[in-house]
Formats: structure tokens, C-alpha cells, sequence
């Protein structure tokens, strides 16, 4: 029997497959391409940031009610995404997103956007988990509400990997202090932003020649305004590897796969 209440299902301690899915249509606005005039590697990050906050929000899991509720919050540790076809500017795609499970303290979160014409544009995965603002420990899910089992079918099959070790200071690129432009509403550098950061290490013509198919992305810790931050770039093993350091800690790291454009 279809279930047409999701809090019907919440109670109950089960959530329909129909009730997890978000979705909704995206149009590619001037906000969200970059310099092609498509929708952006780093604006893809935002995009899918949105949609992964009002599917939660959609199943009453969202970081507003897990503070007044529990006195805790989201953070979000790993981020991969494969783009088929950046969508140009003005078109308009159609996106999913859902969770495909709970392992105790962790979940992943799953996106797919599609063209007119039903083909891909990008998929994505996330890792996240919750932690107490008393302890920063993390919670288990399943004392939050959290869905338990019943889960879609997942879209992203490609695993998080471990990337090589910190290169050393030769692979130095540049310098950035956290300034309140990078700051969102946990009080810390919003992660699209250390996506941004990452970019920066090539220039505008290379990313004309070199498309990304593949971007995944670690975060490893906590910036705050005022921190200086050092963006360092690595080749090996036919991918671009950037790490982000403050101080002696590693905060973010990230690998790139391209391919040629051939123009």
C-alpha cells in the first residue's frame, strides 16, 4: 500500500521510497555559470548544497530542526561529482535527490540533474554525518529520525578514494585568508568555497582546454574568519590533486580527473 503521510511513516520508525525523493526542476541561472557560460564546477557544488538541504528538510532531518531538536548539526565530509555535460546558461534540468542509506553514524546522499532531453548532466555523492554542539561527537542517526532502510536505489556506484600524501612546500600555489564573503551561517568556511579555492589554481585558459569530469572532494577540518589559509597542487597519477592547508592541518584536499575539449 502506498503511504501518502510522511509523518504517518516518521512515526512509525519507516519512510516510504517515494517520501525520501526530492525533486525539482533548476533553472541554470547568471548566478551559476562561470566563464563558458555553463553552469560552473563550483556553482554545481552550491546547487547541489541546495538540494541536499531541502531534501532533508523535506524529511524533517534538516540542520534547523536537528538544533532545536537535538542541539546538533550536519557536516558534510565527502562530496564527489561526475559531469556528463555542463548545462548551459538559461537551460533548465531536472534534478533528484535522496539518501541511499544510514550506516549508524553516517550517510550518502545521492543528486542526478538531466537535460531536456532526458540525458545527464551530473550526478553527485555525499557523505555526511551528525554531530553534538555539546561534544562534537557524532550522533547515531537513528536516535535523530533519521530513515533507516527502504532507501532508493543509488545513482552514484563510484567509491570515495584515499589521495596520495601531502606533497610538501614545493607544491605551492598561493595564500588566502578567510574573509566574510566565505563564511556561511555554521560560523566556518562554507565548502563550496574551498571548491573555489581549489579552481583557482589554474587559470581561465586552461579550464577552456581542459574539461573536469570528475571532482571529489575531503573535508578534513574547520576554518574560521581570519585564518590563512595556503592552496598547494599536485600532479600524479594522471589526476590534479590541491590541498588546503592553515597552519600545519590539512582542511581540504580534492583530486581532478579532465579531458581534452580539443579547441
Amino acid at each position: 500500500m502506498k503511504c501518502t503521510s510522511l509523518r504517518l511513516c516518521k512515526t512509525a520508525c519507516f519512510f516510504c521510497m517515494e517520501n525520501v525523493v526530492f525533486e525539482v526542476p533548476r533553472l541554470i541561472s547568471s548566478a551559476f555559470i562561470d566563464s563558458t557560460v555553463r553552469l560552473g564546477v563550483a556553482q554545481t557544488w552550491m546547487l547541489v548544497q541546495d538540494n541536499v538541504t531541502e531534501c532533508l528538510g523535506r524529511i524533517e532531518c534538516d540542520g534547523v530542526t536537528y538544533k532545536k531538536k537535538y542541539n546538533a548539526f550536519w557536516v558534510f565530509t565527502k562530496t564527489k561529482i561526475h559531469f556528463e555535460h555542463r548545462p548551459d546558461w538559461r537551460e533548465v534540468v531536472s534534478t533528484r535527490t535522496f539518501p541511499i542509506d544510514n550506516s549508524g553514524l553516517r550517510t550518502h546522499l545521492n543528486t542526478e540533474a538531466f537535460e531536456k532531453d532526458g540525458s545527464l548532466a551530473f550526478s553527485a555523492n555525499y557523505e555526511a554525518c551528525v554531530l553534538s554542539f555539546e561534544n562534537h561527537r557524532p550522533l547515531k542517526l537513528t536516535t535523530l529520525g533519521y530513515p533507516a532502510d527502504n532507501f532508493p536505489t543509488p545513482v552514484f556506484s563510484s567509491q570515495f578514494t584515499r589521495f596520495p600524501a601531502f606533497p610538501g612546500e614545493d607544491s605551492f600555489v598561493f595564500e588566502q585568508e578567510v574573509r566574510f564573503c566565505h563564511i556561511d551561517m555554521s560560523q566556518h568556511m562554507n565548502n563550496a568555497e574551498y571548491v573555489k579555492l581549489a579552481l583557482s589554481v589554474f587559470t581561465n585558459e586552461y579550464l577552456k582546454v581542459y574539461e573536469i569530469r570528475d571532482i571529489e572532494a575531503h573535508y578534513t577540518g574547520e576554518c574560521k574568519e581570519g585564518q590563512k589559509l595556503r592552496v598547494y597542487r599536485h600532479e600524479a597519477d594522471g589526476k590534479t590533486y590541491v590541498y588546503i592547508k592553515e597552519s600545519e592541518r590539512t582542511v581540504f584536499e580534492c583530486s581532478i580527473d579532465f579531458v581534452s575539449t580539443n579547441k
